[in-house]
């Protein structure tokens, strides 16, 4: 007769069929994000635009792009017990002693579920809460445009049949003529826009036009207050307008440069791709306003804003949050404006329950004049758990040990065994160092957290992971 398992080894069975299964559904996932991550990343060669017998390739139609409604440590469900909270909160309150923190911590866990606070520590504090900002923005887009929203980009008549005007619709992910196909989610193509546009003007006997280009749908400064001036030159994000290819890039397979003026640069390289398709486009390119109701002659349409939502979160993708923010300003009648999304934003999280400690100036969290609270964090993740149309902020989240901007985290002693474990934000400027996202506890519960620091010497990254770590096997 075998002898029954104790009580612990039994819980270590559990855990080691939980780590296999969550592991492997991370693996999985983690394959389909970075072969997307590396098409975005990657270009074709400069010499094709301007060989006389090449023609641009024009990407089939756009196929739905699927969502993914589970993850990692989801698989658990969540409806398990909660943590102890006498040991949860002596090794968090331990961890969070770490000097490398810094003199301003902000610290929530909350359960998923019920939103009850299991653990805080100066929970309502205002802390700079760099790029987990984009969590706050990308709830606000979902809740407020809907995961199945479209952004599109337009070429219309102009004032006379010789005359075109292309439309900004405001999507930065518009891939250019150098952009690699594949990617995901599956990008607008200008070359796809120049084709159908061709075809549209040829039908009318139309070989010949002049070219200009409306980028009005977005206002106000292009580079929000609390941006470093050196963040345009350095890569990290374009001036802000509505037409833009690449997200501003210059060559999509580089960081930097980004082009000064987005609009003229992808007015220029459409007026090229006309070009190959046969219509002779005058030399002058210059802005202008559609006439309202203008007939459309083509238009191309993004990804869903729920597969955007994605690759915001997990490639932590600056110029989509601040475009994002900015459809949202539209919806909600706001300017769309750095200004105009903050407050846009503000409105939908009041609407849906969770606008306590979120004070925005940007979309991005580049800003360094944002402020969000630890306990408010939290309670932006909980209401994504629990509604289903924000589930992509689950889906989206970078996976310990394996995505985006976790994918080289959490490997030191106190943290590597929770690697597949959580789902992560990570928020990331000079001093300032956050983690916010879920977890699934030992014994099946889901929780969110929030971990956000400040006033940082160093980096604290190494500490926030052993802090989420904590959570997950509490």
């Amino acid at each position: 007769m075998s002898r029954r398992r104790t009580k612990r080894e039994v819980g270590d069975v559990v855990r080691r069929e939980r780590w296999v299964t969550l592991t492997t559904l991370a693996m999985l996932q983690a394959v389909t994000i970075v072969t997307g991550a590396y098409a975005v990343t990657n270009d074709f060669s400069l010499g094709a635009l301007t060989r006389p017998e090449s023609q641009p390739s024009v990407p089939a139609e756009p196929s739905p792009v699927p969502v993914i409604t589970s993850g990692p440590v989801l698989a658990t469900g969540g409806n398990g017990p909660l943590p102890t909270k006498g040991t949860l909160t002596s090794q968090l309150t331990d961890a969070l002693g770490d000097e490398a923190l810094g003199g301003r911590v902000g610290a929530v866990v909350l359960d998923a579920a019920t939103g009850q606070q299991i653990f805080a520590a100066n929970p309502a504090a205002g802390i700079v809460p760099a790029s987990t900002t984009k969590v706050v923005t990308c709830v606000a887009a979902l809740a407020s445009l809907g995961p199945d929203a479209r952004l599109k980009t337009s070429v219309v008549q102009g004032a006379n049949k010789s005359s075109i005007v292309l439309v900004g619709g405001g999507d930065p992910t518009l891939a250019g003529p150098f952009a690699k196909a594949g990617a995901y989610p599956k990008q607008a193509s200008m070359a796809q826009l120049a084709s159908r546009t061709a075809a549209a003007l040829k039908s009318s006997g139309v070989t010949k036009v002049t070219l200009s280009y409306d980028a009005t749908l977005f206002t106000g400064p292009t580079s929000a207050l609390g941006w470093k001036p050196n963040y345009i030159p350095d890569g990290e994000v374009a001036p802000v307008h509505a037409l833009t290819i690449d997200v501003g890039r210059r060559h999509p397979s580089s960081r930097a440069p980004r082009v000064a003026n987005p609009s003229a640069f992808a007015a220029a390289a459409f007026a090229r791709l006309l070009g190959k398709y046969g219509i002779s486009v005058g030399k002058t390119v210059r802005p202008s306003k559609a006439q309202a109701g203008a007939p459309a002659l083509a238009t191309v349409e993004s990804a869903p804003v729920y597969a955007l939502v994605e690759r915001t979160l997990t490639m932590s993708d600056n110029d989509l949050a601040e475009a994002l923010a900015r459809h949202v300003a539209i919806k909600e009648g706001q300017p769309a404006s750095f200004e105009g999304g903050s407050r846009a934003i503000a409105a939908v999280l009041k609407r849906i329950g969770v606008a306590k400690g979120v004070m925005l100036s940007d979309a991005s969290g580049l800003s360094i004049r944002n402020r969000v609270s630890a306990d408010g964090m939290a309670r932006v993740l909980a209401i994504a758990s629990k509604d289903p149309a924000l589930r992509p902020i689950l889906s989206g989240m970078p996976i310990a040990g394996f995505t985006g901007t976790l994918g080289s985290r959490f490997t030191r002693d106190d943290s590597k065994g929770e690697v597949g474990l959580v789902r992560a934000k990570t928020g990331t400027l000079n001093n300032v160092n956050t983690l916010a996202g879920f977890a699934t506890t030992r014994g099946g519960r889901l929780v969110t957290f929030a971990f956000m620091a400040d006033k940082v010497p160093g980096t604290a990254e190494p500490v926030l992971d052993r802090l989420a770590a904590i959570v997950a096997r509490s």
